[in-house]
């Protein structure tokens, strides 16, 4: 089954789901919990921090005090000595503080990690194909580094200085409540601000994140099929594809821009104004005798420091958004139903599959398998024909459980077969196609996936069966040969014998082909099919044949027809009815059978 040139709509929805806030919210918390004695101290040593922070312009309005009061030399050396103190003290807890974060979010982020990766592997097949590579690799790469960056730097800054501003507005209360009262309604302008910002910025930056995966997946089809897009002269259509996507990204990029060119400049002057007031009410406050001197000063020092904090948390919002929207993409993956969940279907009792009234359609679309009923003996061999839209493919997919109908059914043993998990389902089916992947590792290591728990000579016992073991004992290294780039390389042929290998290994009893040598050329679709030859015997075989030789050689022959089962019997049956079949046949044979 070859890969589509699929084009990723721009601004369209994904296949992959996203999270809510209040599931990244849950998701957070569960990170938090999973290192809880860690976020205590990161917690405590940013307490300690702000309330150290604190002396320092107290000590200075308690120095103009003292001077206003005709205090000498000695006391205000003792007073500035204690504010190089608390300055040192801030310096060290603040540091230490960001290194509990900075560990913490590192230890968070692996966490992540590893959850993608387990639930990447865990999703079914179909959905990460429909999804495609680009959406799938951007949330596993550049989302899960924008997590990172947030939980490393993002967060634990924004806790340090949210606290500190905290305990800055309560020191100017406890200086003098109405200094206090009037600096932080001086506030509202940042308020309103970071409240317009914020209503904003959540949508613009998911549609950001949308337009750069639409772009990866844009980029990604079109290098896998390069070789088709240079044969057919698609150059143009596809350079055309990829600008639209590159337009529509920057379109995004814009929009965001636009909120941060707003947003900033507006927190500048906002910050100015709490400082003017309170100046200026200490001024007639100090006039009237209300408070003193000193605690004037102090007030328009705290509030004047004020801006530092905020100024650092307001610079992370903006990470904070794109990480919290980075972050309910990465966690989307966690929504998609896992293939290897506790509630497994159990163990069908035999080997007969059964599809009963299937109906099938993509992404919502119009059904592509419609009521189709079918029986498959065991040990026999099927091969499914038709002309090219027919549906062939897409029952193949439900025969060997990567896709469920939407209504009627596909078992096996009286199992559905879309409910088995992995385990299950390669013990009793498996889908061949021309499509073979060779994973980085060793040769153990790719032959393992199907048997993990096999021995070096199942192994090579396997690789025996389908005519491999020769070359593989050649390998430099043997069976701890390291494949792929950097390692050794093997051409198509030898590809697909250790893909058919993994299916001797798994044993499953019906095999599921989709013309697996039909792409090949013709020196390496003779290995092929020497190979599969191998592998067949004594199975179950559904072949979904394009070459209608398959056909001819089938024990039965199943007619698909826009979607419709239309015929079915043997190849002298069929023929001899002069049907659809019997036209396939004259059309690819060169004429009526003799």
């Amino acid at each position: 089954m070859s890969t589509p040139l699929r084009t990723a709509a721009p601004g369209g929805s994904t296949a992959l789901p996203v999270a809510t806030g209040a599931q990244v919210l849950r998701a957070g918390l569960r990170l938090i919990r999973a290192d809880r004695r860690a976020f205590g101290v990161v917690m405590l040593l940013n307490f300690l921090a702000a309330a150290t922070g604190l002396a320092a312009p107290w000590l200075v309005g308690r120095i103009v005090d003292e001077v206003r009061g005709g205090a000498g030399v000695a006391t205000v050396d003792r007073l500035a000595f204690a504010i190089v103190a608390f300055a040192a003290a801030q310096l060290l807890l603040v540091r230490w503080a960001r290194l509990a974060g900075h560990r913490f979010g590192e230890r968070s982020l692996a966490r992540v990690r590893e959850e993608y990766a387990e639930r990447a592997l865990a999703a079914p097949a179909s959905v990460v194909e429909r999804a495609g590579t680009g959406d799938l690799t951007n949330r596993g790469t550049t989302d899960i580094a924008i997590v990172g960056t947030t939980l490393r730097d993002a967060v634990p800054d924004a806790l340090v200085n949210s606290v500190q501003s905290l305990f800055v507005i309560g020191a100017v209360f406890a200086l003098d409540p109405l200094l206090g009262a009037v600096g932080l309604l001086s506030l509202l302008g940042v308020w309103t601000a970071t409240r317009w910002y914020l209503r904003r910025a959540g949508t613009a930056y998911h549609e950001e994140g949308t337009a750069n995966s639409a772009l990866a997946e844009e980029l990604a089809v079109t290098a896998a099929g390069s070789r088709t897009v240079e044969a057919l002269g698609l150059q143009r259509e596809r350079t055309e594809a990829a600008e639209t996507a590159v337009r529509h990204c920057l379109r995004t990029r814009f929009r965001t821009l636009y909120l941060r060119c707003v947003f900033f400049p507006a927190i500048d002057i906002a910050y100015l104004l709490p400082v003017a007031v309170v100046l200026l009410l200490g001024t007639v406050l100090v006039d009237a005798g209300t408070v003193t001197l000193g605690a004037a000063v102090a007030a328009t020092l705290y509030l004047h420091r004020l801006a530092q904090p905020l100024d650092a948390v307001l610079m992370r919002v903006e990470q904070l958004q794109g990480g919290g929207v980075a972050f309910a993409r990465v966690e989307g993956l966690g929504l998609i139903p896992r293939t290897d969940r506790d509630d497994a279907a159990p163990d069908p009792e035999g080997q007969r599959i059964v599809v009963a009234g299937a109906h099938f359609a993509y992404d919502g679309g119009e059904d592509v398998v419609r009521g189709v009923e079918l029986t498959v003996r065991p040990g026999e061999h099927l091969a499914v024909v038709g002309p090219s839209g027919a549906g062939k493919t897409t029952l193949g997919r439900l025969l060997a459980g990567l896709d469920a109908p939407h209504r009627g059914s596909v078992t096996v043993g009286g199992v559905p077969v879309s409910a088995l998990g992995p385990a299950q389902l390669r013990r009793h089916i498996a889908l061949v196609t021309q499509e073979h992947h060779i994973f980085l590792g060793t040769v153990r290591d790719n032959l393992q996936i199907a048997a993990p728990g096999a021995g070096d000579d199942e192994l090579r016992a396997a690789l025996a069966a389908v005519g491999a073991a020769g070359w593989a004992d050649a390998l430099p290294e043997g069976l701890d040969t390291e494949l792929g780039p950097g390692g050794h390389t093997l051409d198509g042929a030898r590809s697909q014998q250790l893909s058919l290998a993994r299916v001797v290994l798994a044993d499953p009893h019906t095999l599921v082909l989709d013309e697996a040598t039909a792409l090949l050329d013709p020196r390496t679709a003779r290995h092929t099919e020497r190979a599969l030859a191998a592998v067949l015997g004594g199975r179950t075989v559904i072949a979904v044949a394009h070459r209608l030789q398959t056909a001819h050689d089938a024990d039965r022959v199943a007619v698909m027809e826009d979607g419709r089962l239309t015929e079915l019997g043997t190849h002298d049956e069929l023929v001899a009815a002069g049907g659809a079949y019997a036209a396939l046949w004259e059309t690819w044979h060169g004429g009526p059978e003799q």
